[in-house]
């Protein structure tokens, strides 16, 4: 839920900024003065003329630089300060001061404008005139009504047919623009009264689709919360549903009432209004705009109310004095102040939006990450690409100067901007690939040994090779960006080879790791998975790196090894093993017997579905290995999958214990005798001991 808060601010933030984007959008043409006209140039008098002679003199000139010359620095850096703050002032001035003449002036092009259209309309006949606008304004709805209502049971047909959630929305609203579109185009209209219908056309053209995605926006975050849940997310990353309507109502009314100002102010050019007048307007409208949007942000859905409560003040601040920049004609730094916080919130809210289309179950990109990845880096180089052109026309910079400009503003356009987006794209798009690659070739117990060990390997390279194109892309993105902002590159590469060699010399070891890890991969001497024992190091492969590997033994301890010492490696998972069982029977043993207990037990370890599927030659005898001091040494072999031997093994040293057992064959083990010429001595000392006893009348032991 906290994430869902968070989701909701961000959300605040871009609607709330975005009626400052939307009317900073109609100033800059308003902004547009006619030119002042300037006197005829005349010939100048004859003082003048023999002023400019003196001043073209040697002595003159040289007087003239040593007095620039001896003007301190500082004294001139504060002059130029003070001149920029002076014209700022000055442009500020003359901005309100030619909003407050538009004031007195807007009454009499009122009733010019009304004397002029509503002649039109008068001379064109009021019936036919009130229709065609009705037509414009009611066409689109009433035909999206019929629609709706003749395709309202095929509403779920047409959805899974489209095999995604917006088809239901889209389609209406398809409808509505195409109905709108023909009532103007297929009705006859007078010069003034077409401009007016275009506009309001355009106007509800957008409101409409505006309403429409915003509702399908609404729908994914819903289902994608769904999904969230049901999947038992702890971390949820999707808004809530009410927090995601609150801010599509919000959004939704500020459009509307945005479209309705803009026609207003569009519509008033025809009319003959003067520039200042439509700023005049366009100043006034935006109030209701700025109500709304500090509505917005202090009724906005809220967790903690102290920190909301500050938030909600700092915002309204913030919003009041772009507003104040936009009135005194400030659109370069209004610009500026509306990208440091809505930028990064349109961005955020385009990647909740594609990330939506992927959760949900029937979108086309459920399954498609290339084309999710497209989708999702695309609009956001798109919303980047489109707030660059724009800011460069509001600094006086158009798109095409930008392409092939030479002034700094150009090349940070042209070198940074447009290189960086194109590198993000390729980078997001390879990186897609490559994860997708690996998440389809994990190994599970189903696939092949042939299948798994080709997901082994590309689950080894795969990793590596994703991260020497990180490093590729990254640095010739940085070299096109210094190249693109007019930086000379060639001496930087020269400079980097000479460095590249003295760190070459230096860490000859970092190389000689990364040289003897390409070629151990190349000879696919292992892969992530395989158990390896090279030297005093052992242990099953966990990961690599550009220098290193790392094994985890048996045990559980993980060890990096660099590439430059593991020489040469012992693979114990490749192909198959060969297991040898070395047993001591008595030399009495019937050794065919013995030969057909064991074959038994090898077919019976072969039929085991447990264990069949990973023996390649069972268990066999393969005869007398030697003759020992107190038993016949038998060898027994079989050959199984790499990693399988131990468990078969193990079961098959209890299934011969239990066979030799109940076919009478005995495992011989080690006796001891003692043996020696002592016994005479022993008897002789009895003898006489005994005798002795008798001689002094005592019992004999």
């Amino acid at each position: 839920m906290a994430r869902g808060r968070a989701g909701g601010l961000k959300a605040a933030i871009s609607g709330v900024l975005a009626f400052i984007a939307l009317l900073g959008a109609v100033s800059p043409g308003l902004a547009q003065t006619p030119p002042t006209q300037t006197p005829a140039a005349s010939t100048p008098p004859a003082q003048v003329r023999e002023m400019m002679q003196l001043m073209q003199t040697p002595e003159v000139k040289q007087w003239m630089s040593t007095q620039m010359a001896a003007t301190p620095a500082s004294d001139t850096a504060a002059e130029n300060q003070m001149s920029v703050l002076s014209g700022l002032l000055q442009h500020a001035r003359r901005h309100v001061s030619m909003i407050s003449d538009a004031a007195m002036v807007l009454p009499s092009q009122v009733g010019n404008a009304s004397s002029l259209f509503f002649g039109e309309i008068a001379a064109n006949g009021w019936p036919r005139m009130t229709a065609q606008f009705l037509a414009i304004f009611l066409l689109g709805a009433i035909v999206e009504s019929i629609a709706r209502y003749a395709f309202r049971r095929r509403r779920r047909r047409l959805a899974e047919m489209a095999g995604m959630h917006l088809a239901p929305r889209v389609i209406p609203a398809l409808i509505f623009a195409a109905a709108t579109m023909l009532a103007l185009l297929s009705l006859g209209w007078p010069p003034l009264s077409q401009s007016i219908a275009i506009v309001c056309v355009v106007a509800l053209i957008v409101q409409r689709f505006t309403i429409c995605l915003g509702g399908v926006l609404v729908d994914l975050i819903g289902l994608a919360r769904i999904e969230e849940e049901r999947q038992g997310i702890t971390a949820l990353t999707m808004p809530g549903r009410d927090v995601a309507l609150f801010w599509y109502r919000r959004c939704a009314t500020f459009v509307i009432y945005f479209m309705l100002g803009w026609a207003v102010i569009q519509s008033m050019e025809p009319l003959g209004y003067s520039p200042s007048a439509r700023l005049l307007v366009g100043y006034v409208l935006g109030i209701g705009l700025l109500l709304i949007a500090i509505e917005a942000v202090w009724s906005r859905p809220h967790k903690d109310e102290k920190r909301a409560h500050g938030i909600s003040w700092a915002l309204t601040v913030y919003f009041l004095l772009l507003w104040s920049l936009w009135v005194a004609g400030f659109n370069w730094l209004l610009w500026l102040g509306i990208y440091v916080l809505l930028l990064p919130r349109v961005l955020a809210v385009s990647t909740i939006a594609v990330k939506s289309l992927r959760q949900t179950e029937a979108s086309f990109l459920a399954t498609r990450r290339i084309a999710a990845v497209l989708l999702d880096r695309g609009v956001r180089a798109l919303i980047i690409a489109v707030a660059a052109i724009w800011l460069g026309h509001m600094l006086g910079v158009g798109a095409d100067t930008m392409a092939a400009g030479d002034t700094m503003v150009d090349k940070i356009a042209r070198g940074g901007i447009v290189i960086l987006l194109a590198a993000d794209l390729l980078w997001h798009v390879i990186k897609a690939y490559i994860d997708g690659k690996l998440l389809d070739s994990s190994v599970d117990g189903g696939a092949t040994d042939e299948e798994k060990a080709k997901r082994a390997r590309i689950q080894t390279l795969l990793p590596i090779f994703r991260n020497i194109l990180a490093v590729v892309i990254a640095v010739l993105a940085v070299l096109m960006v210094l190249s693109g902002l007019g930086i000379e590159i060639g001496p930087l590469i020269a400079g980097a080879g000479v460095v590249g060699v003295a760190v070459g010399f230096g860490a000859q070891t970092i190389v000689k790791d990364v040289i003897s890890g390409m070629f151990y991969l190349w000879d696919d001497a292992f892969r992530i998975g395989e158990y390896i024992e090279s030297g005093s190091h052992k242990g099953v492969v966990e990961a690599f790196s550009l220098r290193s590997v790392k094994l985890r033994h048996h045990r559980g301890p993980l060890t990096t090894v660099p590439f430059g010492e593991l020489g040469a490696v012992k693979n114990l998972n490749r192909d198959w093993t060969i297991d040898k069982i070395s047993l001591n029977v008595k030399y009495d043993t019937d050794l065919v017997k013995a030969k057909k207990v064991i074959k038994q037990i090898g077919q019976t370890l072969l039929e085991n579905p447990e264990f069949g599927p990973h023996i390649i030659e069972t268990l066999k005898m393969k005869g007398v290995e030697q003759f020992g001091e107190f038993a016949i040494e038998i060898r027994l072999s079989m050959m199984t999958k790499p990693g399988e031997q131990f468990v078969i093994r193990r079961n098959a040293l209890a299934m011969i214990r239990n066979a030799f057992k109940e076919n009478g064959i005995e495992f011989a083990v080690p006796t001891v005798q003692v043996a020696g010429d002592r016994d005479a001595e022993v008897d002789a000392a009895v003898a006489r001991y005994a005798a002795h006893a008798r001689a002094n009348g005592e019992p004999a032991a």
